[in-house]
């Protein structure tokens, strides 16, 4: 398979965003165009309300499973789903919403062979990726989600849907490090929420790998409000039976009632509303957009998380970080359209005119200043872990 075939396609890409946002319930999609709109809203207004309502989501479950010490991520999952899949039975039998489903082929059959596979990973994803929450902070989650697509090329090859190159191992690789020397920076390093978040990592890949597989089909291309139709109550059901196993006699009505009622509705809705949202950023925007949107998305959670929950990130983190970011843009827009775009901002530059050598000094010094404050304020690593790490790698 060529390169260009193992880089996401801008299906793939579309429906990626979502997996970002594993702690809500969303479900894959294809390429759909927006429903019809009266208003000619500017497009970066659906994509500042896509990363709020995305941020909002991991924010507030975060502060739900940990802050409030909530500590049931199955039940939460479970109660994400039942309310999606009330939303959208109300809207298809009240609203037009989802009269695209009418389109879609689906049996008894192949729901049970296409959907309900795709619906255990997905409930699965959840579950840890919302237990995750309870050991590690948002902002070492969203570097560590960072290695998504690494796990999603790992997975296909497995599976036999795709092979690989010299080339497309060197640009994951770099992910990968990148990751790894941010994981070395991690302060409160707890390995079992380490293990628990590679593990839904994996079982995200493997549901974006076989969702990838329905979706080359051609007969089941479904907007995001559709998907959440046809999985949710299948995802519910399973998260049901995964609840009353695992957590139902830990948890209590006095402890429902302590978080409140209006918190879990209102948790609820703002999941809810983010596949709404992702309806119509879709036919607004290029993939392009997407992945660049989707990389600030996760650069401003890490850095809200640090100044709201006080999560300690180091400057180790940050390098690390830096590098998996850049790897990922690389990855999943390839080394030409980086070239491309780098090459038109430049060409776009007067650069023998004065100012704008003025500019780019002033800039690099903000930047210089920048990373010399902030590093000021970054927690450092305590001497006992360097000396750890140290002792681990043979250094004296």
């Amino acid at each position: 398979m060529s390169e260009e075939k193992q880089r996401p396609s801008t299906d793939i890409e579309k429906f990626e965003l979502e997996r970002r946002d594993d702690a809500a319930a969303v479900l894959p999609i294809a390429h759909a165009p927006a429903p019809t709109k009266s208003w000619n809203i500017p497009a970066w207004v659906y994509i500042a309300v896509w990363i709020s309502l995305s941020g909002a989501v991991i924010i507030f479950n975060k502060w739900i499973l940990d802050r409030r010490n909530f500590r049931y991520p199955i039940f939460l999952t479970t109660w994400h789903l039942i309310f999606s899949t009330a939303m959208t039975q109300i809207l298809a039998r009240f609203t037009t919403a989802l009269d695209s489903r009418k389109k879609i082929p689906m049996s008894g059959r192949v729901y049970m062979r296409a959907i309900v596979p795709i619906g255990i990973f997905f409930s699965l994803s959840l579950m840890l990726s919302n237990a995750a929450y309870l050991y590690l902070s948002v902002a070492f989650i969203q570097m560590l989600k960072a290695t998504t697509p690494v796990a999603v090329l790992l997975v296909t090859f497995v599976l036999g849907m795709g092979s690989t190159n010299m080339k497309t191992v060197a640009n994951v690789s770099v992910i990968v490090v990148g990751v790894m020397i941010a994981s070395a920076g991690e302060i409160k390093f707890v390995l079992l929420g380490f293990g628990i978040q590679i593990a839904g990592i994996l079982c995200e890949a493997t549901r974006l790998a076989m969702v990838e597989r329905l979706l080359s089909g051609g007969e089941f291309k479904m907007d995001p409000l559709v998907s959440l139709y046809y999985f949710a109550p299948a995802c519910a059901f399973m998260n049901s039976i995964m609840f009353l196993f695992l957590e139902s006699h830990k948890i209590s009505m006095e402890k429902i009632f302590e978080l409140g009622l209006v918190t879990l509705l209102l948790n609820a809705m703002v999941a809810f509303m983010l596949n709404v949202a992702v309806v119509f950023l879709i036919g607004k925007t290029s993939s392009l957009v997407l992945t660049l949107s989707g990389v600030l998305k996760d650069i401003i959670l890490v850095v809200f998380s640090v100044f709201m929950f006080r999560d300690p990130v180091s400057g180790l983190q940050i390098f690390g970080y830096s590098i998996a970011l850049g790897g990922l843009v690389w990855y999943k827009l390839g080394g030409e359209k980086v070239k491309a775009m780098l090459g038109e901002s430049t060409s776009c530059v007067n650069w023998r005119h004065p100012m704008t050598s003025k500019v780019i000094l002033l800039v690099a010094i903000l930047l210089l200043v920048t990373v010399v404050f902030m590093g000021g304020l970054m927690p450092q690593v305590p001497p006992a872990y360097v000396e750890k790490t140290k002792s681990k790698l043979g250094i004296n």
